[in-house]
């Protein structure tokens, strides 16, 4: 739609059916209707509801477009939709714009839909139409401007913060901690609610709905860790430097067996060089694939040409040696790998394992696993 590519997850014909299902039977009851009335009547606004979504996110991607950011596309899903951009904001006012872009719309939705409530005679199908996109809409507006990452409300702040402290990871930080509040308040919330009998708790809709919501709390919770651990990561960008990182590549003749490829990397004092494979004029032709090498069995290397785990280097994504730090993730996101030549030119300076590369960005995650 307007240029942005839309998919519909699987999960969203789950909340589909049960939608159908649940609210089918409700209006059934209230309007007399036939069970396959009322079931049409809940596909209805099954319909309504996703329309409804599809235009909060398309708030969001159509106000990045306007402001030069690219939108890969927009995804439905169980719990509702998120819009996919290739970069973030350039500003804080631009990063504000876009995440109440979609809380407006569904707030002008919502109200639109409650004048129609009030205008439409009671007891209709378009009342209990009207009614329902009004109650789901504010609902979603309400809701998305909770101020914690993932939300809309957690971009806001990250706005906020960033506005103020000129640190773009810092704002990201403290929106997810934020984020992880309103993860915990959400579920403590219902949980309490529920508790006390201020929410059904006894049936197959209330326990679906405590389930859902319960669900959403623990999204919450890792969309606001994952925003947490890419602020720590994009920190150490600046750190990323290719003619560092790279590993040499130690070069041996095509035909070599692989235990005595390996025998001169160690007697040459590279033991944690790249092979490489070299035809009779020299030039580098292959990379030794590591994971395959170490898969051969020991017996038998000295029987095996380093040719049959290596990989030519059409198949090596490349590398310019001077890329900036966040160029060379764009580039590593884009073409992933788990190596890449690192070049000055027509000359390899080395090669890049994505390994070292993770090392860098995250150098306490092995201690934590």
């Amino acid at each position: 739609m307007f240029g942005v590519p839309v998919q519909v997850n699987a999960s969203m014909l789950l909340l589909a059916a049960l939608i159908t299902l649940l609210y089918g039977g409700v209006v059934r009851q209230q309007l007399a209707l036939s069970q396959l009335a009322g079931y049409l009547v809940g596909f209805g606004f099954v319909v309504l509801l996703l329309g409804s979504v599809l235009l909060h996110e398309l708030g969001h991607a159509l106000t990045a477009r306007r402001y030069g950011i690219g939108v890969r596309g927009i995804t439905l899903e169980l719990l509702g939709g998120y819009t996919e951009m290739d970069r973030d904001a350039p500003s804080p006012r631009v990063d504000l714009l876009v995440s109440l872009a979609g809380p407006a719309v569904s707030l002008v939705i919502g109200l639109a839909a409650v004048g129609a409530t009030l205008a439409l005679p009671d007891g209709t199908l378009v009342n209990q139409f009207a009614f329902q996109l009004a109650a789901s809409n504010l609902l979603v507006a309400l809701f998305n401007i909770l101020p914690g990452l993932p939300l809309d409300g957690g971009r806001a702040l990250r706005a906020g913060v960033w506005a103020v402290t000129r640190d773009q990871h810092l704002a990201t930080e403290v929106a997810g901690w934020s984020g992880r509040l309103v993860a915990i308040g959400t579920a403590g919330l219902v949980l309490l609610l529920t508790w006390v009998g201020l929410l059904p708790s006894q049936g197959f809709g209330p326990v679906l709905g405590l389930g859902l919501v319960l669900l959403v709390a623990v999204t919450l919770w890792q969309g606001a860790g994952q925003a947490i651990r890419a602020a720590r990561i994009s920190r150490r960008f600046p750190l990323i430097d290719l003619s560092r990182l790279a590993r040499p590549v130690f070069r041996v003749p095509t035909g070599t067996p692989l235990a005595e490829a390996q025998r001169r990397g160690a007697d040459a004092g590279q033991p944690d060089s790249t092979l490489g494979v070299a035809d009779s004029s020299g030039r580098l032709v292959a990379l030794v694939d590591r994971t395959a090498a170490a898969a051969v069995p020991v017996e038998r290397r000295p029987w095996v040409a380093v040719d049959t785990v290596a990989h030519g280097l059409d198949r090596v994504p490349s590398l310019p040696v001077g890329l900036a730090g966040e160029q060379v993730i764009h580039a590593v996101q884009t073409h992933p790998g788990a190596q890449y030549l690192v070049t000055s030119g027509e000359d390899v300076v080395g090669v890049l394992h994505v390994a070292d590369l993770a090392q860098l960005l995250e150098p306490n995650r092995k201690m934590t696993q």
